[in-house]
């Protein structure tokens, strides 16, 4: 066992090369990309990734130094506008690996969409175990920490404002991974030290994170026999309420409407949802209600099924949110009956907090069956892209059940 457990401390000492240069070739000439590779100082040795998915798997970082590439009408984003690759670490009881500074990334790629008031994401395994924005950064911390209070244990908590002193408080009574901040007020390094092995990264250019939210760049996925396949970065196009179509189709001639039009309520839930969905691992489905995530379901091969997953996570979450608020722990680890009962019961009153909250799809419905899983617990707006043949059927879901629904025109798939 202690050999095991030893895995886990070895730090890599990588091999790949200090330059990488990817070049784009064309009638018209070549488009040459060149990388550096990234490292920090640590304890008087400069040192890259720790490792990478696993230990034993040699890591690097490389951000671009030189090179811009137009594809079409796309210019991909130019050097020097760094976000994670160019993190400062301000503490590094073990310094980061792969995992460490994807879900930093991924938790950025959720927040550039999230700028205009203090938001939180906190992310296990590339996926948000919570999100909330709200007037503090404290409460955005504290509501999507409870969000899912046991995933959240040992995640990445990334942050749109700097750390203030009560939010310090607050991260420290909690194991993480990582914190990710645009600063860190006076006094809250110490606070957040007592944790040892928390890594602490600030990264400057969080403030200007509004700027990155319709940049592209070329995505890079490596196959198994060394090929690759290269894309553009996807970026959500539906961001306001004006970009929203009410959902409508036509089946047989006949034309199908919403009936009601949204909430401003739910318009902005919807939106929230939207860009949350964005960092979701499809295919997925979410609900969120003011603004925090209540059930988040990623990776699932059937929309009915992980529409359902969600649906059990948001029971299951918020029995450990009202367990943890009015005792000091999750629902599984209360001994009383008593108490135990008190929560079983409003939890299903309240159908794990999904009445009045909105699904979010990152693909349509093929059929009914998967939106008709949150309009029985009380979903009253819901979210997704549009397209399926049957449509109509989705939309008479809703419409039985006074729920509003709409598109987006675009879908959101992430793998």
């Amino acid at each position: 066992m202690s050999d095991l457990k030893r895995a886990y401390h070895t730090i890599m000492d990588d091999h790949f090369p200090e330059r990488m240069e990817i070049s784009f070739i064309s009638d018209e000439g070549r488009t040459t990309l060149v990388y550096e590779k990234v490292s920090w100082v640590i304890d008087g040795v400069r040192k890259g990734l720790r490792y990478g998915e696993n230990p034993g798997q040699e890591a690097a970082l490389y951000r671009l130094i030189n090179g811009n590439l137009v594809l079409g009408e796309v210019k991909t984003i130019a050097p020097g506008r760094y976000l994670v690759s160019d993190a400062e670490l301000l503490q590094f009881g073990k310094h980061p690996g792969k995992i460490n500074l994807t879900d930093a990334d991924n938790a950025l790629n959720i927040l550039r969409y999230l700028t205009e008031r203090p938001a939180a994401a906190i992310m296990k395994h590339n996926n948000p175990s919570g999100v909330a924005v709200a007037d503090t950064i404290l409460e955005a911390y504290l509501k999507a920490d409870l969000a899912d209070h046991v995933a959240a244990f040992g995640g990445c908590i990334a942050l749109n404002r700097p750390v203030d002193v009560p939010t310090a408080e607050a991260i420290s009574e909690r194991y993480a991974e990582v914190v990710v901040a645009p600063e860190f007020e006076e006094g809250t390094l110490s606070i957040l030290g007592r944790r040892k092995n928390l890594r602490i990264m600030r990264i400057d250019n969080i403030k200007r994170l509004a700027e990155f939210a319709t940049e592209r760049f070329v995505d890079f996925k490596s196959l198994i026999d060394g090929s690759i396949i290269a894309q553009l970065s996807y970026v959500p196009q539906t961001r306001t309420k004006a970009d929203l179509m009410l959902a409508e189709a036509v089946h047989n001639g006949v034309v199908y409407r919403i009936a009601r039009e949204p909430t401003d309520r739910e318009y902005e839930d919807m939106l929230f949802g939207w860009m949350v969905e964005a960092g979701v691992t499809s295919n997925s489905v979410i609900y969120v209600k003011d603004l925090v995530t209540v059930g988040i379901g990623t990776g699932e091969q059937d929309r009915v099924g992980v529409a359902e997953i969600a649906r059990d996570k948001a029971y299951r979450k918020m029995a450990d949110r009202l367990a943890y608020e009015r005792y000091g722990v999750i629902y599984s680890a209360l001994e009383d009956e008593g108490r135990r009962r008190e929560i079983r019961e409003e939890v299903e009153a309240q159908h794990g907090g999904l009445i009045g909250a909105v699904m979010v799809s990152d693909g349509f419905f093929p059929f009914r069956d998967g939106v008709d899983v949150g309009l029985r617990e009380g979903v009253t707006a819901v979210i997704q892209p549009g397209g399926s043949l049957n449509d109509y059927q989705v939309i008479q879901a809703c419409n039985e059940a006074g729920a509003t629904m709409v598109f987006t025109g675009q879908r959101s798939f992430k793998h």
